[in-house]
């Protein structure tokens, strides 16, 4: 059942859709923002207790990263069948309570247990139940709307990132209460939104399709997911990219602080910036030029995948090794550009391989595979530290993306048009 649909009924007015926009973005602003205070404050948190930190090594520090993130890839999964099956008003409300109060009491930590229990876990199991059921809902609301609608809603987790940095960064210097102070405040701004949710937000229920009487089973659906090896290439390739960007957003304000000097602010500001300013540009140009490109050429949007890997990993390699910021910082964009090139076709070449009927699940998947390769990240990377040096470590990542690259290059080549399920290659 279409937004317009619904509302003729009766249920809700044509105007919430983007009224619905607005609520998730802030929602998904909160959520992205909150997980980057983390990595922004991370010098601060590993200060000695007499320095105001909690004297964490560094593996124990990216310990607390590494659960988190596989905290989310185990639950991402769930949370997507729930939110086929529960009211996803009630989920999203579960979602942003959780996290925040995980925010608020990571704020109130006394230790590592602590770090790692209201951190890792409780606002990795919350941040878990935000995306598929947000997902979801915009699509019924916007049918013939869709795109631009989840391109809005993508902004919130860049504008979330950059806004975090720096303002993180800013309040854990000049607060007296250091480090904490970002985490109490977003934590609290958080509930206070689930309240507004809680409010506006229509209590709308999960569409209803014709073979809904049908369902298919788990095993069809499994079935038909791991039959497709082009699929499992390129959720291996998403589990290389995951890897590389847990790391480093957890570690790179750190290098910055330690290789340039840079004040806690500048350097969560500075590390997310740049990045994804280029970042947006490089999914605008490359879900715009695969669009048009995909009628005629069907392996179009895998081989963005793989130009955006293979051409992103030099500059992550080159950001460790210039002595000047400024060249850090150009490193940094042209890394995040060609991230970008990838981002915009991660789950449109999933979907040239999956039938409609198992795309959903595939995606959670898909997610939850990346996240738990992730979660290894941040650990390693404060291992690779303390033997080698962080600039070692943050080098190490284009290692991850050069592999990335050459699987999704085997699956283009080796599997895709066995795998497609566009009509004009099957035929």
């Amino acid at each position: 059942m279409g937004q317009d649909r619904i509302a003729e009924n009766g249920q809700v007015p044509p105007s919430y859709k983007w009224q619905l926009v607005g609520l998730l973005y802030v929602a998904f602003f909160l959520n992205q923002g909150n997980r980057q205070i983390y990595s922004t404050v991370l010098t601060q948190i590993k200060a000695a207790a007499d320095a105001g930190g909690l004297g964490l090594s560094d593996v124990q520090a990216g310990m607390v990263a590494s659960v988190f993130t596989a905290c989310y890839g185990l639950c991402v999964p769930l949370a997507g069948f729930l939110g086929d099956r529960l009211r996803r008003k009630w989920q999203l409300l579960f979602s942003v309570l959780i996290f925040s109060i995980g925010t608020l009491l990571t704020g109130l930590s006394g230790g590592l247990v602590a770090l790692i229990l209201f951190y890792g876990v409780v606002f990795g199991v919350g941040e878990a139940f935000y995306y598929p059921p947000a997902t979801s809902l915009m699509s019924q609301f916007h049918e013939k709307s869709r795109a631009t609608a989840f391109s809005i809603h993508q902004t919130a987790l860049y504008v979330g990132i950059m806004f975090s940095g720096y303002f993180s960064g800013y309040l854990s210097r000049t607060s007296s209460m250091q480090w904490r102070a970002p985490f109490v405040l977003f934590g609290a701004v958080g509930i206070l939104w689930s309240l507004v949710l809680l409010i506006f937000m229509r209590d709308t229920p999960n569409q209803k399709t014709a073979g809904s009487a049908a369902r298919v089973t788990v095993r069809e659906t499994l079935s038909h997911i791991l039959s497709k090896r082009s699929a499992l290439l390129l959720a291996l390739a998403f589990g290389c990219m995951v890897y590389v960007d847990v790391g480093f957003k957890t570690w790179t304000p750190t290098f910055l602080i330690e290789k340039f000097g840079f004040t806690p602010e500048k350097a969560g500001f500075s590390a997310v910036f740049f990045h994804f300013v280029c970042a947006f540009f490089g999914v605008m140009t490359g879900g715009r030029l695969t669009d048009r490109l995909a009628a005629r050429r069907k392996t179009i949007r895998f081989e963005a995948n793989i130009l955006g890997l293979l051409l992103g990993a030099p500059f992550i390699y080159l950001m460790t090794r210039g002595s000047s910021e400024w060249f850090c910082f150009a490193m940094l964009g042209l890394f995040g550009f060609f991230r970008g090139i990838y981002d915009s076709n991660l789950f449109a070449s999933l979907f040239d391989v999956i039938k409609p009927q198992y795309r959903a699940t595939a995606t959670g998947l898909m997610l939850s595979f990346a996240f738990l390769v992730g979660s290894f990240s941040p650990t390693m990377l404060g291992y690779l530290k303390s033997r080698f040096g962080l600039s070692f470590g943050l080098a190490s990542l284009s290692l991850s993306y050069l592999l990335g690259g050459v699987i999704i290059l085997i699956a283009c080549t080796l599997f895709f048009r066995k795998d497609c399920e566009c009509e004009e290659v099957k035929a």
